[in-house]
């Protein structure tokens, strides 16, 4: 029915705190919003980056210790990690900060050993063969240091540390020299060494480092022996098991000090068969090695081979075993059983055990030989296949593949042995040429199962290779056969997990999804999932992979027809006793794809999509939210049946919205009168999250959204001026507010706002193509004069609720609205009008009488006005600072 218009009070404007007759001349200030941005936008400040970027890592600049001589020696460079104290970082950083880090790429002893540009290129090559998903041995051995850590005090040889900081007299002879080397050998030889006790376990780590840099030291310098020495005293410590929680860090960090050793010689040597004459290549043999570069390789290992100790000369050994690519093509492979014999001659289990998985570490590649000379082990062929990494099994599936024909079927099932090489070639890749012959030669064993469940844990393997390196032909192909073999007494009742990881591979690799719905076997497997909860599992997994790969919109019939399919499936498993999150995201999933579907212009047929998808999707809420996102057509026929009062406010306030940015004026203003007459029937409280919660903020912040939206609402012709706005301000009168609730005051506050807005000459914001009511009238004497009765009723409103406050229980409460309303005033009052003026000054005094306001804050509202009142256009500011006194509590 028809809404009585809200009754003027005819109340003056200072009612109750001032009288006098109502006021008809101007309530709200002219602004120029342009001007108002250029003067109170941020400034800019040009910024000159240079070589800095937030994104770009940390470099630090290292600045080394400088050496004193002192007596002929040379003192090592100690590390800059002294504290005593255990730091969880640095354990997992080695003893280094972050920052160091950095500053190890640039060390110096790499850097001069770097020869030319051959050398980089084959480093680059040997990183490049290491995948993505290989875990390397630094990420191994941070974790490794952060794991096994200890409380427990420690022990070191003093003499390592002592004969670190020797160094050879300089102008010595060349017979001296000799002779002093072999003294310090024999000095370490002879086992005399002194312990240092009590040792915590941030202190030892502190000093294998400094043994690091010692070795590196002494390298730089052309001490060959005195590096020889710190390697064969620190791999004398793997040798000590007293605490037994640390031996893994200890062994991390001792073959750290052996790889950097290993890593000098090997460049040591390499760097002396270059000469005058072009570099080796990547893979050169014994014969393009000089005789120089041999007889220093050689020299090397005669001095290993006289270390006395099994064990510092069993690691050393390994160390440069590399080198004897120089020598021989069959030297490490000769090397190798005599080594690993070697570590039989250990007592200590747990150092043998760690002595095979360093020689494994350093000598990866000459596995596959004692594979094939132990006469195809089956079982040892699966362990290097699961124990090594992929790139190294990849690299070589035809060999794999040659060996795994050859074993014995009743040793070993080969389906379990192509499984495993399925495993690796999901990781890395093949050579291009193998890949087609792998995979026939594979699925002709596979294929062949009869045990549904040996095949299907062979198959699924094999999907993911044949996703990774073939067109959808062969995927085809594999889904048949599994179709072909799983059907039979619904075998695949008992494989769900793999049938589902089979799907997951497939949608992994394939993001096309015309592509993907034309797999002609790709939906006959998707009926194999017959038990509901899976299939609902596998059906919000493609879901997920539509909405996260596909990246424009779509109007493909396949896909629609499928998807629209697979969305019905996840729908109807909706019933009661589905979770309230389940539900939010299923319609989430089915959002996102009615979101991606667009037929571009034509109208009728997007229509005729939105008609189907909301005849199948009408038990999920949030769904047909965005069904009406999308379609206005359908809002006054849906937006009744939703349950919740907000989101029908909201729906009605946005598809109004929508109207407008369209240019369906009417359609706009038929929404926006629905949420004027719906807000009598918001309940004062309604449940959030399964709480009761108050009505009244989520009230006050719709209203202030739909005053926004009114600022550009044109008024209908036959309605009358402000048609909307008096429609609002009577639902607002009529609304039964809390007794000890403001927020109808705030309300009103905040139509003072839009009311001064509606007056300006030209509107802060527009629609586009919609011409609002500055436009319209102009500036109209009586469309202001209209606006100017509305601002001295609410006022009046105002007014008359601060009166109502005068109680003892309620002063508080009045000096804040007081204030906030004050505010308003200040913002967007023209208080050149001398009754608005006393106005402010009433209720900035009303704010302050009972000692309720907050000094800071009044403090600081006079100087904003004393600031303003600079300016050219607030001069009469002037007049009203002095007309505001502070009074204090006391």
């Amino acid at each position: 029915g028809s809404r009585r218009a809200l009754r003027g009070r005819g109340r003056a404007l200072g009612s109750p705190l001032a009288s006098g007759p109502p006021v008809t001349c101007r309530h709200a200030r002219s602004r120029n919003y342009v001007s108002e941005s250029e003067v109170y936008k941020l400034e800019s400040v040009p910024l000159d980056f240079g070589d800095y970027h937030p994104l770009k890592p940390i470099t630090v600049t290292e600045s080394k210790t400088k050496k004193m001589s002192r007596k002929g020696s040379t003192s090592s460079t100690s590390s800059s990690s002294s504290s005593s104290m255990m730091d969880p970082l640095s354990s997992v950083l080695d003893g280094t900060d972050p920052l160091s880090l950095f500053a190890a790429a640039a060390d110096p002893v790499t850097t001069t050993s770097t020869m030319d540009s051959t050398r980089k290129k084959r480093d680059k090559d040997d990183s490049s063969a290491v995948g993505s998903d290989f875990e390397p041995w630094s990420s191994k051995r941070s974790e490794i240091l952060a794991r096994y850590t200890t409380t427990e005090k420690l022990s070191i040889n003093s003499n390592i540390l002592s004969f670190a900081g020797k160094a050879a007299t300089p102008g010595s002879a060349v017979s001296e020299k000799v002779r002093t080397r072999l003294e310090e050998l024999d000095d370490l030889e002879e086992g005399s060494q002194k312990e240092l006790l009590n040792l915590t376990q941030q202190d030892y780590m502190n000093r294998i480092e400094e043994l690091n840099q010692s070795l590196k030291d002494a390298w730089s310098s052309d001490q060959k022996v005195k590096a020889l020495k710190i390697v064969i005293q620190c791999s004398k410590l793997l040798s000590d098991t007293t605490v037994i929680q640390f031996y893994p860090s200890k062994f991390v960090l001792i073959t750290d000090i052996l790889d950097t050793f290993g890593k000098l010689v090997y460049e040591r040597i390499l760097s002396m068969c270059m000469d005058n004459r072009a570099s080796l290549p990547d893979n050169f043999s014994p014969e393009s090695v000089n005789d120089t570069a041999k007889e220093t390789c050689l020299n090397w290992f005669f001095k290993i081979a006289s270390i006395r100790e099994l064990i510092p000369r069993l690691y050393v050994e390994a160390a440069i075993l590399k080198c004897n690519k120089f020598l021989s093509k069959m030297g490490i492979s000769e090397c190798l059983p005599r080594l690993t014999s070697m570590i039989r001659g250990i007592g200590d289990p747990l150092v043998a055990v760690y002595a095979r998985a360093y020689l494994c570490r350093v000598l990866l590649t000459e596995m596959m030989e004692r594979c094939k000379k132990l006469g195809n082990n089956a079982l040892l062929l699966n362990s290097v296949m699961s124990a090594f990494r992929a790139e190294f099994i990849a690299a070589r599936s035809m060999d794999f593949i040659g060996m795994i024909k050859e074993c014995d079927e009743s040793g070993f099932p080969k389906h379990l042995l192509f499984r495993s090489l399925g495993l690796n070639l999901a990781l890395a890749d093949p050579p291009e040429n193998d890949r087609l012959q792998i995979l026939n030669e594979a699925w002709k064993v596979i294929t062949k199962l009869k045990n549904p469940q040996d095949y299907i844990n062979c198959a699924e393997v094999w999907v993911e290779y044949t996703c990774r390196h073939f067109t959808k032909r062969e995927v085809n192909t594999v889904l048949a056969d599994v179709i072909k073999h799983m059907t039979p007494d619904r075998a695949f009742e008992d494989a769900y997990p793999q049938l589902q990881s089979i799907i997951q591979k497939v949608i992994t690799y394939i993001h096309d999804f015309s592509l993907l719905f034309s797999v002609e076997k790709f939906l006959p497997f998707l009926d194999m999932f017959q038990k509901e909860c899976v299939r609902v599992e596998v059906c919000k997994c493609i879901m997920e992979a539509f909405i996260k790969h596909q990246q424009e919109s779509t109007k493909d019939p396949v896909i629609l027809n499928a998807l629209l399919h697979i969305c019905k499936t996840m729908h109807d498993s909706v019933n009661a006793l589905t979770l309230e999150d389940e539900k939010r995201m299923l319609a989430a999933l089915i959002n996102g794809f009615i979101k991606m579907v667009s037929f571009g212009r034509d109208f009728e047929q997007q229509l005729s999509f939105y008609v189907e998808a909301r005849s199948m999707f009408c038990n999920l809420e949030p769904v047909l939210v965005q069904l009406i996102h999308a379609c206005v057509a359908f809002c006054f026929i849906t937006i009744p049946s939703l349950s919740s009062i907000f989101a029908r406010l909201n729906l009605y306030l946005h598809s109004g919205q929508v109207a407008l940015a369209n240019q369906c004026l009417s359609q706009a203003d038929a929404f926006f009168k629905a949420a004027v007459s719906l807000v009598p029937e918001v309940p004062k409280m309604i449940n959030i999250d399964g709480k009761m919660r108050p009505s009244d903020s989520f009230l006050l912040e719709f209203l202030c959204n739909f005053f926004s939206t009114l600022l550009v609402v044109p008024d209908h012709p036959e309605q009358g001026v402000l048609f909307l706005v008096r429609g609002l301000l009577n639902v607002i009168q009529d609304y039964t507010w809390e007794d000890n609730s403001d927020d109808k005051i705030r309300i009103y506050t905040n139509v003072l706002h839009l009311l001064s807005a509606m007056t300006q000459e030209t509107y802060i914001y527009h629609v586009d193509k919609v011409d609002s009511n500055d436009t319209l009238y102009g500036g109209d004497s009586k469309f202001l004069a209209e606006i100017n009765k509305l601002c001295e009723t609410v006022i009046a409103q105002i007014l008359d609720h601060l009166k109502t406050l005068g109680k003892e229980e309620t002063l508080k409460r009045q000096s804040q609205l007081a204030l906030y309303f004050f505010n308003t005033i200040l913002a967007h009052g023209d208080l050149r009008n001398n009754k608005l003026n006393q106005l402010s000054v009433n209720l900035w005094n009303l704010a302050q009488k009972h000692g309720f306001a907050d000094t800071k804050t009044m403090v600081k509202t006079l100087e904003y006005i004393k600031r303003r009142s600079k300016q050219p256009e607030m001069s009469h500011f002037t007049d009203l600072a002095l007309r505001l006194p502070l009074q204090s509590r006391t």
